[in-house]
């Protein structure tokens, strides 16, 4: 194992020190916890929290700011956040209006962000939550149902500019639940993550191989086969989309090609002009597109592809809404 750092079982506490001296300008970390949260104030408004296991930068601290997040809750490398950590990000987030959280969907972050609602509620501050499902490679998996993956991003920006501008608490859960309904992502990997303290690989693909459906913590995916080519690998995902919208001739989609984590740009871009190249064929329009790694798997190399079917111009202003955070979005 080949990584930058010093030792694992520190790697957490460094990561945040360096985050925070890198962005200060931006963001702070609350003493004695993991919780980064933004140093502007926007009294009145209802504050968004998110989080989930470290791994996955630039999400979710990246995303803490101006029209985003107001704090972001980093657990140990692909572990959940405790309950105390959610809840000390609840506390400093909120400004009046009450707190919306965003959870992914896994148990553990279910499980640890519910407790940290109960416990907010006793110190009456009110919470609400949205649930994060848009991975549809392996559908219903295990008791929970579909993971929570790279939508998540999206869901953080036009929920957070919903914020900005004044919405209230239930009017952005409700938002936040229909964008989600619409919203569906499938990835493939070419290559495991290694988590630093395990010091190895998650599971082992031989360099002529691919999987489809892999999570982003290492979860196994629908099928594996030879390496294709890129519009190969598109023609995969995008058929599994189609699938799942049923979509029809004229409707409106966003597409967001999220690399994870050991991908180039430059393959990012060779993947979306194919992604392109296949919606054109079903004459859908597409009003927003976003390309870049902003939900990763530490060195996973592959990508996601995530498709949100446009219901109200609202949202399309809120991709496109300017933000003021660690990485843009």
């Amino acid at each position: 194992m080949k990584k930058i750092m010093n030792d694992p079982k520190h790697l957490l506490n460094e990561l945040l020190e360096g985050f925070v001296y890198t962005h200060d300008h931006l963001v702070s970390r609350l003493e004695g916890t993991n919780v980064i949260h933004r140093n502007y104030r926007n009294n009145g408004k209802v504050a968004l929290v998110s989080g989930g296991g470290s791994g996955h930068e630039p999400s979710h601290s990246g995303f803490v700011g101006k029209g985003m997040l107001a704090a972001a809750v980093p657990g140990e490398v692909f572990t959940s956040p405790t309950p105390d950590q959610v809840f000390e990000a609840i506390k400093i987030a909120d400004q009046g209006a009450g707190v919306l959280l965003i959870v992914k969907n896994y148990s553990g972050d279910i499980m640890n962000f519910d407790m940290a609602k109960d416990l907010a509620e006793l110190e009456e501050i009110t919470v609400e939550y949205i649930v994060v499902d848009d991975d549809i490679s392996i559908e219903d998996t295990g008791s929970v149902g579909n993971r929570g993956v790279a939508g998540t991003v999206l869901v953080h920006k036009i929920v957070g500019a919903a914020a900005e501008n004044g919405m209230s608490l239930l009017d952005l859960k409700r938002v936040g639940e229909n964008v989600v309904k619409n919203l569906a992502t499938i990835g493939v990997s070419l290559s495991a993550a290694t988590v630093p303290e395990v010091g190895k690989p998650g599971f082992q693909l031989a360099e002529d191989e691919l999987e489809y459906g892999v999570g982003i913590h290492g979860e196994a995916g629908y099928r594996r086969e030879k390496i294709k080519s890129s519009y190969e690998i598109a023609e995969e995902l995008v058929t599994q989309l189609k699938k799942h919208f049923n979509w029809s001739k004229g409707e409106r989609y966003g597409v967001f090609v999220n690399g994870l984590g050991a991908t180039p740009l430059m393959e990012q871009y060779v993947f979306m002009n194919d992604v392109r190249k296949l919606l054109a064929q079903d004459d859908l329009q597409i009003d927003y597109t976003k390309v870049g790694s902003y939900m990763t798997a530490i060195d996973m190399a592959g990508v996601s592809l995530t498709l949100l079917k446009i219901e109200d111009d609202e949202w399309i202003s809120a991709l496109n809404e300017p933000v003021d955070t660690p990485t843009l979005f």
